[in-house]
């Protein structure tokens, strides 16, 4: 297993308040949190404080696949930082950051052993780019 962190990030057009809300809040969550067209989020639920817990459900289209993503909050500071641990135990650390007119997100993660570090990186930075999508098409 790798020991070493990957790290992703974005820049989405909007200001810390909205690309936190669309983060955090469920209703906009099932709308972003899956990493291809052919997947969706069926179902989302978030506590965004420490020890608050989360689970989204990620699901392919055609029915044939779903898990969901879950775990624990370790430290929440509203709009600017989020750390959370998932149910294995791997650690996740995500920031916030004015940038200009614009919202830096930034996650750096655990990865697992099972895929390689590239497919983990493909995966998560394809989730972040459908949130940055999600949260300019302002709906």
């Amino acid at each position: 297993m790798s020991t070493s962190k990957i790290t992703i990030e974005t820049n989405v057009n909007a200001d810390l308040k909205k690309a936190w809300d669309y983060w955090t809040l469920p209703e906009h969550i099932v709308n972003w949190n899956f990493a291809s067209d052919d997947w969706h989020c069926p179902k989302a639920e978030n506590d965004p404080r420490t020890g608050g817990k989360f689970k989204a459900t990620m699901a392919s289209k055609d029915g044939k696949m779903s898990f969901d993503f879950e775990g624990i909050y370790d430290e929440v500071i509203d709009q600017q930082k989020i750390s959370y641990s998932m149910s294995d135990g791997r650690q996740v650390h995500i920031s916030f950051e004015k940038n200009g007119d614009a919202t830096k997100v930034t996650e750096v993660f655990d990865p697992e052993n099972q895929n390689s570090e590239e497919m983990q990186r493909s995966g998560w930075q394809s989730i972040l780019n459908n949130f940055k999508k999600y949260v300019e098409s302002g709906q």
